[in-house]
């Protein structure tokens, strides 16, 4: 199999209030809550996922929803500071009337790359756009009885990163993972795979004068590029490795097998696989219903459930 990137796997967040996360991502903005786990390296709180139907890799969006007393984060350099989501061409109206309705701050849509696009906030201050692309989005939404087809999200469009210099950073886009500069606007840089079709997107937005951001509440802790396996996925940490950059081993994610480092510009990376999948452990039809655990932590069960507010 062809050793190659396949666009963005997902992107996490920091949340404060997981109910207030889970209502937000799941009722107004309308995406699939498709896993309820606890995060692997603090089993005290959750690690929630949003996608399509199934899961698709290029339409997960994670939290660690970890509660209203963490401090605020900042956007700023050296991290991921916008989530473009794909929406169909003519829906902005329907979203500034929905945002209007439950009250989510956002800006008038505005236009980049020939492309209308509308920025939003959520609840924690996270920054999102949903884009019209010129191109067709034919992913299969997810539909709820307030948004349907003809509104809803297809899953990422892009992610914007946004860096004091861009060099090392577009190297590890081009040298290791294979992207090309595919065009340039004023001082943002927008870098593709032409290996899928969507979820291929980065942006980089160079600023030399900006300060560094402040991962923490309402910011993206790390962008997920994907692999279709291991073996692929080994590939690219040999690749890694070579260019300089420290690497971690192989992580069992439970639904993915992950590696992780920080390019040169501060973001961190993590390179994801599409094995074994979200219903590893739950089927389709129930997908988010119940709380998921890794191994190391069932025996612990009880206790885990004690701790964590009741997620409908």
């Amino acid at each position: 199999m062809e050793n190659t990137i396949l666009g963005i796997h997902h992107i996490t967040a920091i949340a404060g209030d997981a109910k207030r996360n889970f209502n937000f991502y799941s009722n107004i903005l309308g995406l699939r809550f498709i896993k309820k786990t606890v995060n692997f390296d603090d089993p005290g709180t959750y690690h929630f996922y949003f996608g399509d139907e199934i899961g698709s890799a290029g339409t997960i969006l994670t939290f660690f929803p970890w509660g209203d007393g963490i401090p605020q984060g900042r956007r700023g350099s050296g991290m991921a500071t916008e989530i473009g989501y794909s929406v169909p061409k003519g829906s902005l109206e329907f979203w500034i009337e929905r945002f209007e309705k439950y009250n989510v701050i956002y800006n008038k849509p505005a236009e980049k790359f020939g492309e209308r696009y509308l920025t939003f906030l959520d609840p924690d201050g996270l920054k999102l756009e949903l884009i019209e692309q010129n191109t067709p989005d034919i992913r299969e939404p997810w539909e709820t009885d307030e948004i349907k087809a003809e509104h809803a999200t297809r899953g990422f469009h892009n992610v914007t990163i946004t860096l004091n210099d861009i060099k090392g950073t577009a190297g590890v886009l081009t040298d290791i993972f294979g992207y090309k500069l595919i065009s340039k606007e004023s001082n943002r840089y927008r870098y593709a795979t032409d290996t899928v079709d969507q979820a291929a997107i980065v942006d980089l937005v160079e600023l030399p004068s900006e300060k560094l951001g402040h991962v923490a509440n309402g910011t993206v802790h790390h962008v997920a590029f994907r692999v279709k396996n291991d073996e692929i996925l080994m590939h690219f940490r040999a690749k890694v490795a070579a260019a300089g950059l420290s690497i971690t081993p192989q992580i069992d994610r439970q639904y993915f097998h992950s590696l992780y480092f920080r390019e040169p510009g501060g973001v961190l990376f993590e390179i994801a696989t599409d094995n074994p999948g979200f219903m590893i452990d739950e089927p389709l039809e129930d997908l988010g219903k119940g709380l998921k655990l890794p191994a190391q932590y069932e025996s612990r069960r009880s206790e885990i459930e004690a701790h964590l507010v009741p997620i409908n």
